[in-house]
Formats: C-alpha cells, sequence, structure tokens
C-alpha cells in the first residue's frame, strides 16, 4: 500500500525543472498576445515609447458596434467553422475506420493522397479550383467557401481517426451486437466512447484550420463571404493597429476556449482512468 501510493506521487509530482519548463511555454505563448490586447485600448502608441501615451476603448466601440462588419463576420466565421467540423466528421470517421482497420491494396497511395492538401500550397490549391466552383456556381458563395474548407480540414480529421482505429479492437462491436444491440446502438454505447477523445482532437484541429483561412476564404468567396480572418488582413493593412488589436482578441477567443475545454476533458479522462486504475 506504500509504495503504490509512493508510485502515484512520483507520477503525480512534478519537478522544479519541469514547472520552470512549463512556465517558459505559457509565457512564451501568451507573450505575443499582450502588444494586441494594448494595442486595443489604445489611442496613440509611437515608437521608442514603452507603453501608449494615450488609452482609448474606441476601437472596441467600434467593433462591438452593430453597424461595423465584425460582429456580422464573426457569425459567418463560426457557421462555418462549425459547418466543416461537422462534415469533416462525417467524412473523417468511416474514412478513418477504413485506414485505421482494414489493409488493402493502395492504401499507401490514398494515404498520400490525403495529404497531398497539406502539402500544396493552399493558394495554389485554391487557384486550381476556383475556375471549377465558377462553373459550378459556388464562387463567391458561402457554401463554396465551406466546401473549400475541407480540403485543408480532412486530412487531419481522417489522419487522426485512422491513428485512433489503428488501436481499436472491433470485437467489441461484435459482443455488443451478439448480445442484441443494433448497429447504432453498438456504435452509441461501446465505438463513440472509445473513440471520442481521438474524435474531439480532429474536431478541434478541423475547427481551427477552418477558422483561420484566408487564401481559400478569399479566392473563392471573392470578397462576398467576410470572415474575421479578412477583416484582420484588411485593418491590419490600413494601419488600423487598435481595430487590428480588438479583432484579434475576438479571433484568439474561440481557439482558447477550445483547447481549455479540450485540456479539461482530456485531463478529467485521464484522472478517472488514474482512480479506476488504483481501484
Amino acid at each position: 500500500m506504500q509504495e503504490r501510493t509512493h508510485i502515484v506521487r512520483s507520477k503525480n509530482g512534478l519537478s522544479p525543472l519541469v514547472w520552470l519548463s512549463l512556465a517558459l511555454l505559457v509565457t512564451w505563448l501568451v507573450l505575443p498576445l499582450v502588444p494586441l490586447a494594448v494595442w486595443s485600448v489604445s489611442r496613440s502608441w509611437f515608437f521608442p515609447d514603452i507603453a501608449p501615451s494615450a488609452y482609448s476603448l474606441r476601437a472596441w466601440e467600434y467593433v462591438l458596434s452593430p453597424t461595423s462588419e465584425v460582429l456580422p463576420a464573426l457569425g459567418t466565421t463560426l457557421i462555418i467553422a462549425l459547418g466543416v467540423t461537422i462534415l469533416s466528421i462525417l467524412i473523417g470517421l468511416p474514412a478513418g475506420r477504413a485506414l485505421g482497420l482494414y489493409r488493402f491494396r493502395g492504401k499507401a497511395l490514398i494515404e498520400l493522397l490525403i495529404l497531398a492538401p497539406t502539402i500544396v500550397p493552399g493558394i495554389a490549391v485554391a487557384l486550381g479550383l476556383h475556375v471549377v466552383f465558377l462553373k459550378a456556381g459556388l464562387a463567391g458563395t458561402m457554401s463554396g467557401v465551406l466546401i473549400v474548407h475541407l480540403i485543408p480540414t480532412l486530412p487531419y480529421m481522417v489522419l487522426v481517426m485512422a491513428g485512433v482505429f489503428a488501436n481499436y479492437n472491433p470485437d467489441a462491436e461484435a459482443q455488443a451486437r451478439s448480445l442484441g444491440a443494433n448497429r447504432l446502438q453498438a456504435f452509441r454505447y461501446v465505438t463513440l466512447p472509445a473513440i471520442l477523445p481521438g474524435l474531439l482532437i480532429g474536431s478541434l484541429f478541423a475547427f481551427l484550420v477552418s477558422w483561420s483561412q484566408y487564401i481559400l476564404t478569399l479566392l473563392i468567396g471573392g470578397g462576398r463571404v467576410v470572415t474575421l480572418p479578412l477583416l484582420l488582413f484588411n485593418f491590419a493593412s490600413a494601419g488600423r493597429n487598435d481595430i487590428t488589436g480588438a479583432i484579434g482578441m475576438i479571433y484568439i477567443l474561440p481557439g482558447m476556449i477550445l483547447l481549455v475545454f479540450a485540456a479539461r476533458y482530456m485531463s478529467g479522462r485521464n484522472q478517472a482512468y488514474t482512480a479506476t486504475g488504483q481501484i
């Protein structure tokens, strides 16, 4: 009993070096956001001043104003990212299962083709598809932007799910079916709990990749579909650093919320698993 307690403490305890590494990592990730936050409340900030000479909330007043394009762009970006995430799940889940569980001829070639959109520059992909989308009547529409966002997001979802199913035992589904469960019940109560962590990670990747798309949205949307990355780039190019800072803070908020949620969920599962193992 004492030996097991000692092992648990040694696993859970972190050395000062590890704490220092974590602190440096958090500082490295958060530090670039500090100037962005300061710019969003500054009225004038010129080199070589360390801090702004005057502060103002006019940037936030503009960003949160119903007459500005920021809130509609936020809604458009959110709808597209959520739609892309759902479609990525519907397509990537069966594709990842096939790649993870089965061996068949041409599997290596299919995996290479799935990886191709992450290797080829996005602007080349967008230029090649632009003519196709024009002929299909999808250029300049939200549906066209949503479809084209699947190109960079599906590789992450498919490959993550392929890795999950590579370590998955389908015999559990067969046992559930032998006990009277139908396919839907077997998936809900057996398969889904087993693959849920990987599914959440793949969905997180899909959402963030779609959320941050600029080139594909600009070329396929044709300026008619306005998202936050487009507004952020426009105001940054115009030299409006205060509005750029305010939009940037809104822009990173969903990603931070999702990362915190995923981290809490995964750590909760690990703690539950550790407690079960101890019992």
